[in-house]
């Protein structure tokens, strides 16, 4: 569970409109009326300001909000985290180059429509909805990223599409901890959805179920969410908190460092992956389901230890501040900070750990209780790398018998390869991989 292994952008804070309600509305009713003088019941049936219980929270700044669906990159990799995420993965039916660029096509029309905004078009009522209708008529960006990726199943599956698979794309095979669900591992094709609203995250999701049923089959999906986190007193930003208690992301690589994501997150001519490849990013996903009954009754020295970190301001337990940087060096027996704990293992800080960073993107979920009658909580751990091999795989082995596995249980998720960006409109998502195909001198069917 690579969570304190390499990173330093903070997420970005995001407040979710359905919980910005500023207060409950008097009802104008009879019954509140009689509770109050005559004027007062008057000016809460007859003034536009009175809110009620059932009014729409408030707050629109932030439905305002919109990436760029064009560049390089795909949006949602580097881009500042919003407050809601989900991510799906589908069984696709594709039997030919043909199919793969019509869904290519497909989807890059309908994520430039749903990230930008827009308004729905109104069809006859005789005929089903253009749109699900869950954000009314007017879609608003919400700060919406969509990011696609694709399986090693995609390849493998298919012999006209084998040669061309990235070169560490693998399905995600267990670790010794895992209890993997094969009901909620591996697929085709992922989807990440981010957004300032989880609705949004849902209405993106089920209008690409609606436009795309002939291709795409849900497999498996999981939504989570980060808390939103106040400024410290002296101005600072801090990390978000995991359902754990302690707080993720405090050693992230700089995401708003080009000459750093070129290295750590984005394919380039030096990572030896085909031609069509480059400007994509290896996609880790693992839903990690955290035993919090138990760590709710372990001792906060113990939980310290096993993270490597204090609970409450996120030091290592040899420093002050959360963006103190643990001092191994000067403790090489690991009497202050254990040998084994989370983040000593996770990233070592020797000079050949700086060759397995990751960019991590992890979202909170809750998905209710467990047929043991036990809470279904845990961690939707994202992470992205140039090189999975070098990134994920080496920090997970680092990981493999710390102690915090006593409170973690991944189940699911798997590896993808997400897209190089759409450079320019009239463009559209995996032309380079449509092309290469193309360019073949004979394409098996």
């Amino acid at each position: 569970m690579p969570r304190d292994d390499s990173s330093t952008s903070k997420p970005f804070l995001a407040t979710d409109r359905r919980r910005l309600l500023l207060g409950l509305g008097a009802a104008a009713g009879g019954t509140l009326a009689g509770s109050l003088c005559p004027a007062q019941a008057a000016r809460a049936g007859t003034t536009s300001e009175a809110e009620h219980v059932a009014d729409a929270p408030l707050g629109t700044a932030r439905l305002q909000q919109r990436q760029p669906f064009h560049g390089p990159h795909q949006a949602g990799i580097v881009t500042p985290r919003p407050a809601a995420g989900l991510v799906a993965a589908f069984d696709v039916v594709v039997q030919s180059p043909a199919d793969l660029e019509r869904l290519f096509r497909a989807l890059t029309v309908r994520i430039a429509f749903l990230t930008q905004g827009g308004r729905t078009p109104q069809l006859d009522p005789k005929l089903p909805p253009a749109d699900s209708g869950i954000l009314g008529p007017e879609i608003e960006p919400d700060n919406l990223t969509i990011t696609v990726g694709l399986g090693a199943a995609l390849f493998e599956n298919r012999p006209w599409l084998r040669p061309f698979k990235p070169k560490h794309l693998q399905r995600m095979a267990g670790f010794p901890n895992d209890a993997l669900d094969p009901e909620l591992c591996h697929g085709d094709l992922s989807i990440q959805f981010c957004a300032n609203t989880p609705d949004s995250n849902i209405h993106a999701l089920r209008d690409l179920l609606k436009n795309l049923s002939d291709q795409l089959v849900l497999r498996w999906l999981q939504d989570g969410s980060v808390p939103v986190v106040a400024p410290a007193a002296d101005g600072e930003k801090q990390s978000a908190r995991n359902l754990l208690g302690f707080r993720d992301g405090t050693a992230n690589p700089d995401s708003g460092d080009p000459a750093t994501m070129a290295r750590v997150v984005w394919v380039g001519e030096a990572n030896d992956e085909p031609a069509w490849a480059r400007g994509g990013s290896y996609q880790v996903v693992r839903i990690i389901r955290m035993l919090v009954e138990s760590w709710d009754r372990t001792p906060l020295g113990e939980q310290q230890r096993i993270f490597g970190r204090k609970k409450v301001s996120g030091a290592p337990l040899d420093g002050r501040t959360e963006a103190d940087v643990p001092d191994y060096a000067a403790d090489p027996d690991g009497r202050v900070t254990p040998l084994d704990s989370h983040i000593r293992r996770a990233n070592p800080r020797t000079p050949e750990a700086r060759e397995h960073l990751i960019l991590r993107r992890p979202f909170n979920y809750a998905n209710g209780v467990t047929k043991s009658r036990q809470l279904e909580q845990g961690l939707l751990f994202v992470c992205y790398q140039a090189d999975l091999e070098k990134g994920f795989l080496t920090v997970q082995g680092r990981l493999d018998g710390e102690p915090l596995e006593e409170y973690v249980k991944p189940i699911g998720g798997g590896y993808f390869y997400a897209l190089p960006g759409v450079p320019r409109p009239g463009d559209y998502l995996g032309r380079p991989l449509v092309e290469a195909l193309a360019a073949r001198p004979s394409t098996p069917s």
